[in-house]
Parts: C-alpha cells; sequence; structure tokens
C-alpha cells in the first residue's frame, strides 16, 4: 500500500470511531429517556391500582352513613 492510501485508512478509522462513540451516546440517551418515560407511565398506573380502589371505598363509606 502507498503511504497515501494507508493515511486515508488512518483517517477514516478515526473518523469510524469517532462516529461510534456518537452513536453510542446517543443510544444510551435515548435508552435513559425510554425508561424514564416507562416510569413516568407504569408507575403511575401501578400507584393507581392501589389508590383508587382505596378512595372508592373511602367515598362509599361516608355515603353509606348519611343514606
Amino acid at each position: 500500500m502507498t503511504p497515501e492510501l494507508q493515511e486515508q485508512i488512518d483517517q477514516q478509522n478515526i473518523k469510524i470511531d469517532a462516529v461510534y462513540e456518537s452513536v453510542e451516546k446517543v443510544r444510551k440517551y435515548l435508552l435513559v429517556i425510554m425508561w424514564l418515560t416507562l416510569g413516568m407511565v407504569i408507575l403511575p398506573l401501578l400507584a393507581a391500582l392501589f389508590i383508587v380502589p382505596a378512595l372508592i371505598n373511602s367515598y362509599t363509606s361516608t355515603l353509606e352513613g348519611l343514606i
């Protein structure tokens, strides 16, 4: 191989490594965003499964005292 060709290959390898690092950062960022989004949707739904029945029970027991 000629030195010029080897230099071009080395430069491409450096650029490819930089692109790979950038893609990995974006992938990790998107993964964090996905987990946060799921947490903001799933956790309130799970909390609602326990809180809503307790509120309904409290509300109906209050109404039973009035009737």
